[in-house]
């Protein structure tokens, strides 16, 4: 245990358990030929058992003491990152399985949705990942429930002890599996909604009407009340935290094409 104590870095909590990560491993799906992403690697448990079922492992990880560890596993199929995964650009992949920082666990989902794979197995706090799968009327239904459940079928596999991680975490944590899916709104922006859904939600408890207001001065939208004439009012008169994830869709893909081809609104 004190090579773990030597190399323990802000939120870092070390899966140690070989019965779960033999569980994230049955629950990646994984096959021989392919190429998965880690994030925040650490001492390489989780790598090591990713090495054996793949034909390459891109291994992520900021700190340096911790990424000359993982060198010195010399895993041939595994090439090590040293860099900050929110700013790193994401090589190619089919599937990321991680022991994820508690710190950056949203950034780095919105920015892995971003991305094509096949599909992900995270670990994340608990409280975490019931708001990924909250639904709307919910109190922890949010903008990461929205995002990654539009794009995304997301599912909650277990909850996993204390005791599986090092040092323990204060929290629970939870093993999420993630298979993306492809938005079938003709004409869908995938950015446009994103910073839709990012202003709409800084006033989930007004009603939309006024949010839409708002984020038209947020995103440069032009005319508001124009704007808001065109778009459903049953949706107008309800608030952001009651709306579905499609019917959110739905109303990005209309604000997208007025503003688009009618820009002096």
């Amino acid at each position: 245990m004190s090579n773990f104590r030597e190399v323990i870095l802000g939120d870092q909590h070390f899966l140690i358990d070989d019965r779960v990560i033999d569980r994230i491993i049955r629950y990646a799906s994984l096959e021989s030929n392919d190429t998965v992403l880690e994030i925040g690697a650490g001492t390489g448990n989780l790598t090591k058992s990713l090495a054996k079922h793949v034909s390459n492992v891109i291994a992520i990880e900021s700190d340096l003491s911790l990424v000359e560890k993982l060198e010195y596993l010399s895993l041939p199929n595994v090439k090590v990152i040293q860099g900050d995964a929110l700013k790193v650009e994401f090589p190619k992949f089919d599937k990321i399985v991680s022991n994820l920082p508690y710190s950056i666990s949203s950034d780095i989902t919105f920015k892995l949705l971003k991305h094509n794979f096949k599909l992900g197995v995270l670990m994340y706090q608990h409280e975490f990942a019931k708001r990924m799968v909250a639904t709307a009327g919910m109190k922890n239904y949010g903008r990461l429930s929205i995002v990654t459940q539009y794009f995304a079928e997301i599912q909650i596999m277990e909850i996993i002890p204390n005791s599986a991680l090092y040092p323990q975490p204060e929290v629970k944590s939870a093993i999420v599996r993630i298979v993306p899916h492809t938005p079938q709104l003709e004409g869908f922006d995938k950015d446009f909604f994103l910073e839709l859904v990012a202003a709409v939600f800084t006033q989930r408890r007004k009603q939309m009407k006024n949010v839409i207001i708002n984020a038209a001065k947020m995103m440069n939208l032009g005319d508001a009340e124009k704007l808001i004439e065109m778009l459903p009012q049953e949706i107008m008169s309800k608030r952001p935290e009651k709306l579905s994830p499609e019917e959110l869709a739905v109303l990005s893909n209309l604000i997208y094409k007025v503003h688009h081809e009618a820009p002096t609104i």
